[in-house]
């Protein structure tokens, strides 16, 4: 559950000389987290560069029930100091693509109808956002009146990953998929609490994610772990087993319906006003702080999911393309044809995750993508599907079937 890096250098720039990047949507993992307590020094807000911007520096002190404290303590699913740096170097790695080497973001931000920054309301996908914004367009390459937004929703109205406090429906499912991974992998878990029950109080080794993901927050602060938790085969089952606890449920329409469709559709609808609108919509750039949840909630609903936990900071990117009609190279048949010819452009979706492009299977047949170039999704394709997997009204869906409300709150990445 390390960081994965941005990769700029061999990112895949290989496409049609007659495609045109025109919008690009990234939804990307917050930082490193704890449970385990490391940070102590901080700034206010991000933290701080070359650039020279100054910052308040605090100490944030955790002061538990009975009045004591003790330096070092975080808070739960506070984001770390390790979290800010890897979140610093995410934002370096974004302005070096898309302004320094794609050239498609301006180098100095004039108006800040050109971005577009939305965070879940959690302090550790905020302060993550934060760092993005400030990496991206710093104050020395932001104008004063193009400070850009933080856009954050009420709960009831997040879709940023599966809300299961707005979806009662979704919550229970889940539980039932949960259940059913315990009674699936629990019997594999078995001959591992010979070894690794000694080190939770005896207790045996059985489906429970959170024990699993704070050995790998553990791994991925240099933290020692006992030996056993670092022998591939012991780690690769407690993978397998947590990953299906949390996400075999996407490979149902009913969950990836309930789970990703409200998010899908508010991509393709921006997508599609970026179509019809084309110069008079400025916006470029869309950046979503969020969860590992919904990393592996996208990737699957549109069945490309690894079937491996997100690392912090991983990003799955979507990228509209626009193809204007007909060949780049002149002749004198294209010459003679082109007044019979339409001139709407065609568009195209790229997709990509852990820094490679996904070739979507609801885009494999002829004429649903760029000929030759499969990664290349049409835009009339992805939106099909994704109408597919729209609630056609959530509030009526969401609710629990008459069922009594299950207080189970799961959302805790």
């Amino acid at each position: 559950m390390a960081q994965l890096p941005l990769e700029v250098e061999s990112y895949y720039l290989l496409a049609p000389d007659n495609l045109q990047l025109q919008q690009v949507h990234i939804y990307v993992r917050h930082g490193e987290k704890t449970p385990v307590g490391t940070a102590q020094r901080l700034q206010a807000s991000v933290a701080g560069d070359e650039d020279g911007d100054d910052f308040m520096r605090a100490r944030k002190v955790v002061e538990r029930e009975d009045g004591h404290s003790v330096e070092g303590d975080c808070l739960l699913g506070e984001l770390t100091d390790m979290g800010r740096t890897s979140t610093y170097s995410y934002r370096r790695s974004l302005r070096e693509l898309y302004v320094d080497k794609l050239e498609f973001l301006p180098d100095y931000l004039q108006k800040s109808d050109e971005v577009y920054f939305w965070t879940i309301n959690i302090p550790r996908t905020t302060e993550s956002l934060q760092q993005i914004i400030h990496g991206l367009y710093p104050m020395s390459k932001c104008h004063t009146k193009a400070v850009p937004p933080l856009f954050i929703r009420n709960t009831k109205d997040e879709n940023l990953f599966r809300n299961l406090s707005s979806c009662k429906h979704l919550e229970i499912l889940l539980i039932g998929f949960a259940q059913a991974a315990a009674s699936a992998y629990n019997h594999t878990l078995e001959p591992l609490d010979k070894k690794l029950s000694k080190y939770i109080g005896g207790n045996p080794i059985r489906v429970d994610g959170n024990r699993e993901r704070q050995i790998r927050a553990a791994s991925a602060y240099g933290i020692k772990v006992p030996p056993e938790f670092e022998e591939k085969v012991i780690i690769d089952t407690l993978e397998k087993a947590v990953v299906t606890e949390w996400f075999a449920g996407y490979k149902t329409e009913e969950i990836r319906h309930l789970g990703m469709g409200r998010l899908l559709d508010d991509l393709s609808k921006k997508m599609q006003h970026k179509v019809e609108h084309r110069e008079k919509d400025p916006l470029k750039i869309l950046i979503h702080s969020t969860h590992d949840t919904a990393l592996a909630g996208l990737t699957s609903t549109l069945d490309v999911f690894d079937e491996k936990w997100p690392p912090f900071t991983t990003s799955v990117t979507f990228e509209l393309f626009k193809k204007t009609a007909g060949s780049n190279q002149s002749t004198w048949l294209s010459t003679l044809i082109l007044p019979f010819r339409s001139s709407a452009p065609e568009y195209f979706i790229r997709m990509r995750y852990k820094n490679k492009n996904m070739h979507l299977p609801i885009c494999a047949d002829e004429g649903k993508h760029l000929p030759g170039s499969p990664e290349f999704c049409t835009l009339a394709a992805f939106s099909d599907r994704v109408k597919e997997l729209t609630p056609k009204d959530w509030e009526v869906e969401f609710a629990p079937g008459g069922a009594a409300g299950v207080g189970r709150e799961r959302e805790t990445k």
